[in-house]
This record gives structure tokens, sequence and C-alpha cells, in this order.
């Protein structure tokens, strides 16, 4: 049960990052984003295609992914920014339906385009044996090299945007806009602005998750649906807009899936939708909702 619940939270570590881009969106701009999932795997597709280019000048090594994913994420900052700030400032309003229409539609564009470059075919990206590396915990156990360094990496991204929200000038003027996107206007914010540069940084952490997806197990153009669900059922669980909430409700539904998997191999995932439903009746809010202040 300890090697279950262990084994839970380092996959919980990857639900995380899957879910912070789309808690980050939600908790400054009310924006659901439906294609969240296909833009992980947009991102996973991005860094494969970057390591196929730069393969005849660079000898293969561990390093390689690490430089195009260095590489890649300032390209995501910026196709973040120019998306929210020429798309889908536009379909911000009272009505939730029209930025939900919007983001579903990129969704299957993204999923079209991916089928197109790269066909159905699984990909992943070379590790150079850091997928099956383990660290002995002794008496049997063991654990990722890998889902270790995911969970480290979901935990400072966690970290890094609670400070950013709670302890910066930028974090501050995200919250205003958040609560009151009129007063804060009035008081001088861009708010088109800020609503651009939230979506930017919930980019890289996207791009981010994408490269260590690949990373951990193959990707294909249809994944993305799945991932936007796990993602979703996160931040629904640890509530709307909460970063830590956001944490804490994918280690909980990476470990009730272990517990699933555990007891049978084809329940590991129905399991964490029972949870996931279990929240939303008896605590719509999610465990821990994002306060204001």
């Amino acid at each position: 049960m300890i090697e279950t619940l262990l084994q839970g939270a380092l996959l919980g570590g990857l639900y995380c990052l899957f879910a912070l881009g789309q808690s980050l969106m939600f908790g400054v701009m009310r924006l659901t984003n439906t294609a969240q999932g296909d833009f992980i795997i947009l991102g996973a597709f991005a860094a494969i295609a970057g390591l196929s280019v730069l393969s005849p000048v660079m000898p293969a090594s561990l390093l390689t992914p690490l430089i195009v994913a260095a590489l890649l994420l300032p390209v995501a900052f910026g196709f973040g920014y120019g998306l929210q700030r020429y798309v889908l400032n536009g379909t911000l309003g009272k009505d939730p339906l029209p930025s939900l229409v919007v983001t579903f539609g990129l969704a299957i564009v993204i999923q079209n385009l991916l089928l197109e470059l790269f066909s159905a075919d699984p990909r992943s990206i070379e590790t150079h044996g850091l997928n099956t590396q383990s660290i002995a915990l002794g008496e049997g156990m063991a654990v990722g090299v890998l889902p270790v360094l995911i969970l480290v990496l979901a935990i400072a991204a966690t970290a890094g945007l609670q400070w950013l929200f709670g302890s910066t000038r930028l974090g501050r003027a995200f919250r205003a806009v958040s609560d009151d996107k009129e007063i804060a206007e009035l008081m001088g914010l861009n708010s088109k602005t800020l609503y651009a540069l939230a979506t930017a940084i919930a980019f890289v952490l996207i791009a981010l998750a994408g490269v260590l997806q690949a990373m951990r197990t193959t990707v294909s153009p249809a994944d993305g649906p799945l991932l936007l669900l796990f993602a979703f059922e996160a931040v629904i669980i640890g509530g709307m807009g909460s970063f830590w909430g956001t944490f804490a409700g994918a280690l909980l539904l990476g470990i009730t899936q272990q517990i699933g998997f555990r007891l049978d191999p084809g329940w590991g995932i129905w399991v964490g939708h029972i949870v996931f439903l279990i929240v939303l009746v008896v605590r719509p809010q999610g465990l821990f909702p994002k306060t204001k202040g």
C-alpha cells in the first residue's frame, strides 16, 4: 500500500502540471480552456519535431531534450500571449459559451493538424535511459527518477505561481482584474495585457507538461481529450483557481487511480472518475477553493 500511495503521488505530480495552466487561466480570467489537453500534446509534438531538427547537428544525449525544452518554453510564452491578446480576449464576458466554443474549435484544429503532420502513430522523446532509471528505497521498493523529477517540478511550479500571486506586483494586478475588472481598469490596469501575460505563463506550463509527458510515455494526436479530463478533474477536486488546491487535487486523483489499478488493472481511471464525481456532489467548490484578497 505504501508503494501504491507513493506511485500515485508521483503520477499526481504529472497531473498537476497538466492542470496548473488551466487553474491559472480560470483564476485570472474565468476562462475554461477546453483545448488544454490538445495544447499539451501540441507541446509534446513540437518538442519531438525540434529534436528531429537538431539531431543531425547535435550528438544524441540527455541534454538534447533539455535544450529543446529550453528553446520551446519562450516560444510557448509568445504563442500564449498572442493567442489570448488577439483571439481569446474577444471571447471573454459574462457568457462563458464563446470561449468554450472557440477553445473547442482550437482543439479540433490541433488534433487534425497533428494527424496530418505526424500521422496517428504514437511517438516519444528519447531520454537515453532516464525514464527507466530508479531510486531504491529499500525493502524491494523503488521509484523512477523521471517521475520524481516531474513531482519536484510540479511542486516548484505550484510554489512559484503562489509566490507570483501573493508577493509580486504582477500577481496583485492579476488578482485585481480577477476580482473586479472594471475597478482595476479605473485604477489604470490594462486587463487585456494582464490576461495575455497570464495565458503566456499558463502556456509555459503547458509546454513543460507536454515535454515531460512525451519523455515519460508515448503520445499521439488523439490523447488531448484524456489529458484535458485529468486536468479538469484535478482543478475541480482542488478548487478552481487555487494552485495548492490543484496540486492536492492532482495528488488525490493520482493516488486513487493507483489504488484502482492495484485492485484491478481496468479500474484505475474509473476509480479516479468516481472520486471526482463524489467531490463534485459533496463539495462542488472543491476541497481548497480560491479565496479573495
